[in-house]
């Protein structure tokens, strides 16, 4: 394949992955996932990284407007880039796998840290087959300020072993290998907790047996 030709594909994947993470952002926005300017979307190419911008309304994305930045970490195009580009090139950096990354705000998840995590390695209990298979461990951030290079560096270190973390009184981001399934991984995990701290007494999570047979049945990581 000549190079016009290669770079006409690299053109038109890349065009599809901004719609991707606009048609993402509006429907995670919609249905309340995220509010006003919270939360941030990425995605990985060959020759770099798309972000959207920093302060940017997920439920009004546009395409033309999200960062693109270059391999070394440089602006190329687009609106100025989220300010937690720092902790999403962490992830892309340790998980080869992962290409697309969504955190969001989301309200039963942020709840979650303010009531008290299950703990700090699993801060939600494996209480439905789904969130085994779909989600597994997530662990806790503690908190630091939003941008906290600190947390880039704590995210980045465990990024190889789960699909996502939960930042202390701030939400979740997850990564997995596109931007929609990520969203999918969120909205289960997002599920999970609002059942969770809506159910008096908490549930008793699935036992062993139950666990190992999912492992079997479905490869499921936990």
């Amino acid at each position: 394949m000549n190079t016009a030709a290669s770079a006409a594909i690299r053109t038109s994947r890349e065009s599809e992955i901004r719609e991707e993470i606009c048609v993402t952002g509006a429907s995670l926005y919609e249905r309340g996932y995220t509010v006003g300017s919270a939360g941030n979307i990425s995605a990985r190419l060959d020759d770099g990284w798309l972000i959207t911008p920093t302060d940017a309304c997920l439920g009004r994305l546009d395409p033309a407007q999200i960062a693109k930045v270059d391999l070394a970490g440089n602006a190329v195009s687009g609106g100025k880039p989220s300010k937690t580009l720092a902790l999403h090139r962490g992830v892309y950096e340790r998980n080869r796998e992962a290409r697309g990354i969504v955190h969001t705000h989301s309200t039963h998840l942020v709840a979650l840290t303010l009531a008290g995590v299950w703990s700090e390695a699993d801060v939600l209990p494996p209480i439905t087959p789904y969130y085994v298979m779909k989600v597994g461990h997530i662990p806790l951030i503690g908190y630091r300020r939003p941008g906290d290079p600190q947390v880039a560096q704590e995210v980045a270190a465990i990024a190889d072993r789960v699909r996502g973390v939960l930042l202390e009184r701030l939400g979740p981001v997850v990564w997995e290998r596109s931007v929609s399934h990520a969203s999918y991984v969120l909205e289960e995990l997002e599920e999970t907790a609002r059942l969770w701290l809506m159910t008096t007494p908490r549930p008793s999570p699935l036992d062993v047996a139950a666990l190992e047979e999912l492992r079997t049945a479905f490869g499921a990581r936990w």
